[in-house]
């Protein structure tokens, strides 16, 4: 079933990695999609957020597509596009923890976060230029920015990257993915895909690109180096 807080939302992430293998692929995502909805969870009654009842939807939402994606794991062709790549490889040797998060965090944002804040502004009677909504989505940014090397480093040891070449090969691919870029392009197509809300056939097709494009970013992450 859905979640419907940002609590339940956490402890499904918690349950999920609970029960998955540390090294499996989608466990690398969940620990590190936990951390940022951790993060973001801690700031939403703090007054950080100028429309925290939209915030609040919007993660919400955005974590249902995620575990919808997990859900599917056992059934492969019902697999979302843009998650595929990371569901056919996570038991794949040679690809770092690393590549498996910034993989999985591709796939999340540059597809499902568009789709996400459309939804949220249709069940809120809103639109994604109105009001505060993307001056609280750039204040996430902040959040990631101070999370992301962080989180980036749980994934990696600084004595091995110095004397391991296939470490420093791994940090040089992923170094080309940003977090607050991907999200940046995610709100630039939320708002084309809020025009497209009354044109199904230019909808469908926009998102079947946007599927495709994402999965082949995420082949890229998960080269084996």
């Amino acid at each position: 079933m859905p979640v419907t807080t940002v609590a339940e939302a956490i402890a499904r992430m918690e349950a999920i990695g609970a029960g998955l293998p540390a090294s499996d692929g989608l466990a690398c995502f969940n620990r590190m999609y936990l951390a940022v909805t951790q993060a973001v969870g801690a700031d939403l009654g703090q007054g950080f957020f100028a429309d925290p009842a939209f915030m609040t939807t919007l993660d919400v939402t955005f974590a249902n597509l995620y575990f919808a994606a997990a859900q599917a794991t056992g059934t492969p062709a019902a697999v979302p596009m843009a998650w595929r790549p990371l569901v056919e490889l996570r038991g794949a040797g040679g690809i770092e923890p690393v590549q498996f998060a910034l993989a999985g965090m591709n796939a999340h944002i540059n597809h499902d976060l568009p789709v996400a804040v459309v939804s949220t502004c249709a069940e809120l009677g809103t639109g994604p230029a109105d009001g505060s909504h993307f001056a609280d989505f750039q204040k996430v940014d902040a959040l990631l920015d101070a999370a992301e090397e962080g989180i980036r480093r749980s994934f990696e040891s600084a004595p091995e990257l110095a004397l391991d070449r296939h470490l420093q090969a791994v940090d040089n691919l992923v170094a080309c993915w940003s977090i607050n870029s991907a999200r940046d392009l995610a709100w630039h197509n939320a708002a084309v895909l809020w025009e497209l809300r009354g044109d199904p056939l230019a909808r469908g097709l926009f998102l079947d690109g946007l599927a495709g494009a994402t999965a082949l970013a995420s082949r890229l992450l998960l080269t084996a180096v």
